[in-house]
């Protein structure tokens, strides 16, 4: 663990800040994005805590597994520039830069469902998703629309596993145009009016599509769509939240 100088802070402040929009990084901020990515090997170009004493204490009790490589090269700094790196400072007490890591979807393998996540609009739960889909064993999600899902918020709900699947944003063609990952693929659109959900609704080998809980799917998807299978629910309850509808329907995959 390096201790800077108090001089020369502002380029480390600029750094993290202008990393925020840098395609090429991902900013992890706390200790469990952190573990997670050098779980899934990612690269590491810089980290920074606040205390020391903390983040060997943290390393030990959730993550032995990584003592000596997590704090490795770690840079100390006052809290009041630790304060400066990030709009909401992890409480943890450490932020990172790593690499983000280049996916080729087309040499996806996995025959597990692909995550498909049309016009996402919260990056915490895009990132909750990738959570879920991480433990669950999907094979990739992929998400359109604006947003991106590598934000750092977005790493935030996924404690980092970004690292441990695909994670990519894409620009969906006309259907007849789709790229092989795709095509090769049963799209199963998750929609209130579809048949119910149960085991064996989900094959292998297929792409399960989610909208917003506001609007669902677009017209676009639900016509391409393979089959429409329905989350059952009792009476008055509208709908579940993102992250939740995926659990669901990738554990009624795994477990079915």
């Amino acid at each position: 663990m390096t201790i800077r100088d108090r001089s020369g802070y502002q380029g480390l402040i600029d750094r993290y800040r202008k990393a925020r929009s840098d395609s090429s990084l991902a900013v992890l901020e706390g200790f469990h994005s952190l573990k997670h990515a050098l779980r899934f090997r990612a690269t590491i170009v810089e980290t920074v805590s606040c205390d020391s004493g903390q983040l060997s204490s943290l390393t030990e009790s959730l993550a032995p597994d990584l003592i000596g490589v997590l704090e490795k090269g770690a840079t100390q700094v006052p809290e009041s520039i630790f304060k400066q790196l990030s709009p909401v400072p992890p409480y943890t007490g450490v932020i990172s830069l790593a690499r983000r890591p280049a996916f080729d979807l087309a040499r996806l393998e996995n025959p597990a469902p692909l995550v498909l996540l049309e016009n996402p609009r919260s990056h915490g739960n895009a990132g909750a998703v990738i959570r879920v889909a991480a433990a669950a064993g999907a094979s990739g999600v992929v998400t359109t629309g604006e947003h991106d899902p590598w934000h750092p918020s977005a790493l935030v709900g996924s404690a980092g596993l970004h690292f441990a699947l695909p994670v990519v944003r894409i620009s969906l063609p006309a259907l007849g145009e789709w790229p092989e990952y795709l095509a090769s693929r049963q799209l199963i659109a998750v929609d209130p009016e579809g048949s119910p959900l149960e085991p064996g609704s989900i094959p292998e080998m297929s792409v399960l599509a989610f909208g917003t809980e506001r609007d669902g799917l677009s017209g676009r998807l639900l016509d391409a769509a393979h089959r429409r299978i329905a989350i059952p629910m009792e009476p008055g309850v509208s709908s579940l939240n993102l992250a939740t509808a995926v659990a669901v329907a990738l554990y009624t995959w795994r477990l079915g």
